[in-house]
């Protein structure tokens, strides 16, 4: 059932995504019908939730592979104006065995979840052409979303050296930026979040002092994007209640290997590629116009 409601969510928003993108292609009032919105609307929740299951079923298999008791991922449905979803999750319902089981399983989503959204990624830039700026006459709050490296590149390959930085983002293009917002957030080396699970698999004990200093530098981040309020005190939060060492396994003592320390290291860069200081900003039309002139 929260499955199918965040269908429904995120479709709405995807309906509402893909109006835009018809208003800049064209320049004017788009004509939708109800029979288009619905359809039209696919292009963005198909690929947004094709980028969360996947994340989210990498765990759930990976659990299966090990024995590790866990439930099938939770969908969670939300009116938001730009996701229409508010995510998804598991629930691992036993401890973690060892230390290389806790790595698979914190790994596989997010590398599931990136290598998903990469085809759509370029996919959807291939759609995405540049547009002319708006008319300075014009006003309203317009959104600016931050551009990951990841996402840089792509375009780079697809459009080679844009004369203009303003474009026509396609929805299937703007699922698949989120989805490195996503991917970014879950590798964050703190406590329970992917990224936790990881540090701690790779470094033991050592990994207390990494969620310290993440919990600081998510503090410092609320200094250049208000975005990151509300991780920053889930953080803090976390901090306080559970603590800052990550809850210990049954066999603490078995290695890693050479081979899950490399993935390891894959998923710092996997973290690089995705992450923006300044995912999302609300702004004046006239401000943007101003500083790009």
């Amino acid at each position: 059932m929260l499955f199918l409601l965040t269908i429904v969510t995120t479709t709405y928003v995807g309906g509402c995504h893909y109006t835009s993108y018809r208003v800049a292609e064209t320049g004017g009032v788009p004509t939708l019908l109800f029979s288009d919105f619905i359809p039209n609307g696919f292009w963005y929740s198909f690929t947004f939730l094709a980028i969360l299951g996947s994340h989210e079923l990498g765990h759930y298999l990976m659990c299966r592979y090990h024995n590790v008791d866990a439930t099938l991922p939770f969908f969670l449905p939300a009116p938001l104006p730009i996701t229409g979803t508010l995510g998804a999750f598991i629930r691992i319902r036993e401890p973690f065995p060892n230390r290389r089981v806790l790595f698979d399983i914190g790994f596989a989503g997010p590398i599931a979840g990136f290598l998903v959204l990469i085809p759509f990624l370029f996919i959807g830039l291939a759609w995405s052409p540049p547009v002319a700026p708006p008319d300075p006459k014009q006003s309203g709050i317009v959104i600016l979303l931050g551009e990951p490296l990841l996402y840089q590149l792509a375009d780079r390959i697809v459009w080679g050296m844009r004369q203009t930085d303003w474009i026509n983002i396609h929805p299937m293009a703007l699922a698949a930026l989120l989805g490195q917002f996503v991917t970014a957030l879950n590798l964050f080396p703190f406590g329970q979040f992917d990224g936790g699970h990881i540090s701690y698999a790779a470094l033991g004990r050592r990994s207390t002092i990494v969620s310290l200093v993440t919990v600081v530098a998510a503090v410092g981040l609320t200094f250049i994007s208000p975005n990151w309020y509300l991780v920053a005190g889930i953080m803090v939060v976390m901090l306080i209640v559970l603590g800052p060492r990550h809850p210990s396994m049954i066999h603490e003592d078995e290695d890693l290997g050479t081979g899950r320390r490399l993935l390891a290291i894959s998923a710092v860069v996997i973290f690089i590629l995705c992450f923006t200081p300044s995912p999302l900003r609300l702004t004046e039309l006239t401000e943007v116009l101003t500083r790009a002139r």
